[in-house]
This record gives C-alpha cells, structure tokens and sequence, in this order.
C-alpha cells in the first residue's frame, strides 16, 4: 500500500484540522518546503498537499508554499480551490502533478469530465462524507449526495483516483473508515482508492493494507511522532 504524507496549507504554514474545523488548527511548521523535504529524505515518493484557505475561499491560496513543495522534486497531488481550468492549467504549469478535486466534482460534473480529458491520469476526485453524504466547500456544506455514488460517477468520467475521506476521523487519529475504503476499492478496481481520516497508529494502516486498500494518506500521526514514515511503509507492507 502506498503512504502518501500530508502537508496542509493555512496561511504559508503546515497545519492540521481536526474534522475540517478551522478553528480547531494545530500549527506544525512555517516552513512548508523544509517539511516537504523531510518528508522526502525519509523516502516519500509523493506528497498531498491541500490549500486550505483555497478550500474555503473557492480558489487557491499558498502559491509559494505550494512552490517550495513541488521543488522537492517528488509527484505532488493538490487539492483546495481546485474549481476551474484555469486553475489547473496554472498549477500543472508550475509543477503540480495530479489535481484533487472536491466541490467541482458536485457541482460542476461536466467541468471535472473536460479535465479529465484534458489531462488523462492527472485528475483526483475527493469524495469527502459524513455520515455516507458528500460534503463541500471546504466540507462546510453538506448536500445529499451519495459518496459511493459520486465515487462511481467521477471514474465514469475518467477520474485516475479516488481520494475518499470520512470527515468525522479527519485529524482524530481514532482510526480510519477501513470497511468503506476497502468497499470502494473493490468497487472501483483497477482505479485506485485514497483511503483518508484517522489514521493515529500503525495498527490502522496495517487493517487497510489487509483490506486491499492501495493507497493512503497520513498527516497527524506523522507530525506527531505516534510513528515513523519508515515505520509506516512496514506497516502497510510495501515501501512507499
């Protein structure tokens, strides 16, 4: 399984959430590139990155920081204020490797449809639920939406992955949604799934692997040190 390490953007500095609450933000560095290049020494070969004032602002924000992350020299995979061509013509030019997108994929499908066709293999559709709903903007508004069906939808139109996330675990550490990732992942086979939210101990990463699921995301317990990054790619049984 593959442990991609997050690095979340508030203002220039690496930030975590808990449960997408602004308000409830820890502050681990301001100096996102130094991370990043942690991250990477330690044997990342890729890194999440999310804007989060691009989350709640509609469009992106931390252009530097975002800079300093890509220049590390490993794929980076950006969500946040992800909405528009535009945007991602801009972030693709200046190096960002795959776009996460969230809102857009409920609100504008056609849009996250000429994306993916635009730039095949490079378009990530997060599906972010509470309690099985999608949640938007920033995960501030919640909406009926299905997530598995979303989830299904997005591959139709040629998303290269899912990145799914259970809000209530984001930044909790109590232990990520491993029956609904491990549901999608087999749903969604050969399109890979990006299990995300709550990943606080190895255990957890060890059930995901076991489950089949391929990919995962890991911020908190990194930054505080409830494990390594090498320990984590033992735990998920493959080097990253």
């Amino acid at each position: 399984m593959l442990v991609i390490p997050a690095i979340d953007l508030l203002g220039g500095k690496v930030v975590r959430l808990v449960e997408g609450r602004r308000d409830r933000a820890t502050v681990y560095s301001d100096r996102p590139g130094e991370v990043a290049q942690r991250f990477v020494d330690a044997g990342a070969t890729r890194l999440h990155v999310v804007d989060l004032d691009g989350a709640f602002a509609g469009h992106p924000g931390n252009r530097r920081a975002v800079s300093e992350i890509v220049a590390c020299g490993v794929p980076v995979q950006l969500g946040g204020g992800v909405r528009d061509l535009a945007t991602c013509e801009r972030l693709v030019n200046e190096g960002v490797r795959l776009l996460v997108l969230g809102t857009a994929a409920v609100k504008d499908p056609p849009l996250v449809e000429e994306l993916c066709a635009l730039f095949p293999g490079r378009v990530v559709v997060a599906v972010d639920a509470r309690d099985g709903k999608v949640a938007v903007e920033g995960w501030a508004e919640a909406t009926s939406v299905d997530a598995f069906e979303l989830a299904a939808q997005s591959v139709e139109r040629g998303a290269a992955a899912i990145l799914y996330t259970d809000i209530s675990r984001d930044g909790t550490g109590v232990g990520p949604n491993v029956e609904a990732s491990a549901r999608l992942a087999r749903t969604l086979h050969p399109t890979p799934v990006i299990a995300s939210g709550g990943i606080g101990a190895l255990a957890h990463l060890r059930a995901l692997a076991l489950a089949g699921v391929p990919q995962t995301v890991v911020g908190r317990a990194l930054y505080e040190e409830a494990f390594t990054l090498a320990e984590a790619f033992v735990a998920a049984g493959a080097q990253s």
